[in-house]
């Protein structure tokens, strides 16, 4: 039992290495704000859940604690990131920063412009 939980708790805690590893390439590789942030609000949380994760399976399976921290700090974690990007690139977007050349679809701009011309 031991060994399965070993495997799991290396297997969790790589995958978010890895994971926080695409999100450091991505931050310095993407052009734009707007991909970047998708970049650091995407695979970093799933990157810092697969840690966190794994670091309760193990002080759960081997040390035998039971941390509610661990928890509080997942759930935080799953709904705070997510919502705090999208905030960011609709601030950024919003104040007027310009879009990657490379960028094809531009889905909010008709909106605003349906939203300025009521106004």
């Amino acid at each position: 039992m031991m060994t399965i939980a070993n495997i799991l708790i290396v297997f969790l805690i790589s995958t978010g290495v890895i994971f926080s590893l695409v999100t450091a390439l991505g931050l310095v590789r993407f052009p734009d704000v707007y991909t970047r942030i998708h970049a650091a609000s995407k695979s970093a949380t799933l990157g810092v859940m697969s840690i966190l994760l794994g670091v309760f399976l193990h002080f759960l399976m081997i040390e035998g604690i039971f941390s509610p921290q661990l928890i509080i700090a997942l759930i935080f974690l799953f709904i705070t990131s997510p919502v705090a990007g999208h905030m960011i690139g609709r601030a950024s977007y919003m104040t007027g920063i310009p879009v990657a050349d490379e960028t094809v679809q531009d889905d909010l701009s008709r909106v605003v412009e349906e939203k300025k011309k009521q106004n």
